[in-house]
């Protein structure tokens, strides 16, 4: 599961973030200062960082730049208060991958979350097997019992999330963040829609629903 470090040391800020990564099918872990920013940074178990500029003990800038500086790939999103078209240039001349000002919309966070993290994915030009099942990244056909079928985009985005994570079970919402990018819909069926089409080419007994929890390729 992807991992996410929140570098904010205002605490409703680094709450509100928190709870809106976790609630998109995130791992969350936040740091309110510049030191343990830092050195969680550089453990390599994250893969993307929101950096607050204003951080007590060590600047911002001063964290990305020495990250940088290091070789440190971590994808980095800064956040800040500032928003002078100079902070701006620093930012993404010190390697930032975006940058956002406060206030902002969580959602728009999110959106930019999942832009650099899909930006920061080395590309998979092999396949993918799990549960008998074999996915080519390349010609984007899924291969079951040695029969090689065609999958629509979101067909075969839904096949590729199952089959990173067999047995796992993966609820609707976090089907549809990884997906397709949306906030949760109470009203919306489109993950049972495409469930039913998967199971249609892929085999019904492959995709098992787990009642009042979601679903999980077995």
């Amino acid at each position: 599961m992807v991992r996410i470090l929140v570098a904010e040391d205002e605490d409703r800020i680094a709450s509100f973030v928190e709870k809106g990564l976790r609630a998109a099918g995130f791992t969350v872990s936040t740091a309110a200062d510049g030191v343990t920013a830092l050195a969680e940074a550089q453990s390599g178990a994250y893969e993307l960082l929101i950096l607050d500029v204003g951080l007590p003990g060590r600047d911002g800038f001063e964290i990305l730049e020495t990250l940088r500086g290091e070789g440190n790939p971590i994808a980095v999103i800064v956040l800040t208060a500032r928003d002078s078209a100079g902070d701006t240039v620093r930012g993404l001349e010190s390697g930032a991958n975006d940058y956002m000002s406060k206030p902002f919309r969580f959602d728009e966070l999110l959106a930019r979350v999942r832009l650099r993290l899909k930006d920061s994915r080395p590309l998979d030009a092999g396949t993918v097997q799990a549960r008998g099942l074999e996915l080519d990244m390349k010609t984007r056909r899924i291969a079951v019992d040695g029969m090689m079928i065609d999958l629509s985009a979101r067909e075969f985005a839904l096949a590729e999330e199952f089959m990173r994570h067999p047995d796992q079970v993966l609820s609707r919402e976090q089907l549809l963040s990884r997906v397709w990018g949306l906030d949760f819909d109470p009203g919306s069926n489109v993950v049972e829609v495409y469930i039913r089409y998967l199971r249609a080419k892929i085999g019904a007994e492959r995709i098992e629903t787990v009642r009042g929890m979601g679903y999980r390729l077995r």
